[in-house]
């Protein structure tokens, strides 16, 4: 499936440089672009994209006000954010307006690829500074005694499996991963297939949250 992408940042030449990387990716196809949050929610009415990478920092309608009204107005739109900052004002900001994502612009083109590719499919992807600050985050939170504490797995984790999910917790790719561990990239996925299984977790940050429940990070 070739996933369309509406890309949507206030500066043209990034626009313009980032339309050409992902042009040229298999499976990714960039059907427009936007100068600003209010653009981009006419352009997404009208070229109905699979995913819309958002700046945060626009003129006219801020990237986290957009996201928040294209959730309500195309809630299969997927938005993940593509920025500049990660001061956790903004991090949670976006997160909270519906992105399923958020990524700097110092990422590297390949993860970049996978992160969009991973978000149409309607998966999580964060930064690593993002993803230690949304763990982090999580994990200061007082206990609710309302809230049932996590039951034991009924199928633990293998050694390698909790050294996936502790690195995956860090917001690492499947090829940072495998890089890592000295595994090949297939082997990491098929770890990840289990860790998901095994801690009953839709996406790479319920499982780590979930193992940060455990004790197991």
């Amino acid at each position: 499936m070739t996933v369309r992408v509406l890309l949507v940042d206030d500066q043209a030449l990034f626009r313009e440089a980032l339309a050409m990387l992902l042009d040229v990716a298999d499976g990714v196809q960039v059907v427009g672009e936007a100068g600003d949050g209010a653009e981009a929610l006419t352009r997404a009415a009208e070229l109905r994209p699979d995913v819309v990478l958002m700046d945060l920092r626009m003129p006219v309608l801020d990237g986290i006000a957009a996201t928040r009204r294209l959730r309500v107005e195309q809630p299969d739109v997927r938005v993940l954010a593509l920025t500049t900052f990660d001061d956790d004002a903004d991090v949670f900001a976006a997160l909270r307006a519906g992105a399923v994502g958020y990524l700097l612009k110092d990422v590297s083109s390949a993860r970049l690829v996978e992160a969009v590719q991973a978000a149409a499919r309607g998966e999580s992807v964060l930064h690593p500074s993002v993803a230690a600050k949304v763990v982090s985050r999580i994990a200061s939170l007082p206990d609710d005694p309302a809230t049932p504490q996590p039951q034991p797995l009924v199928t633990p984790l293998s050694e390698r499996e909790l050294a996936v999910v502790r690195l995956l917790a860090q917001g690492r790719s499947n090829r940072e991963i495998a890089g890592e561990l000295f595994l090949a990239e297939g082997t990491v996925k098929n770890h990840v297939t289990n860790v998901l299984t095994k801690l009953d977790a839709r996406d790479r940050t319920q499982a780590a949250l979930r193992a940060r429940a455990l004790g197991l990070l």
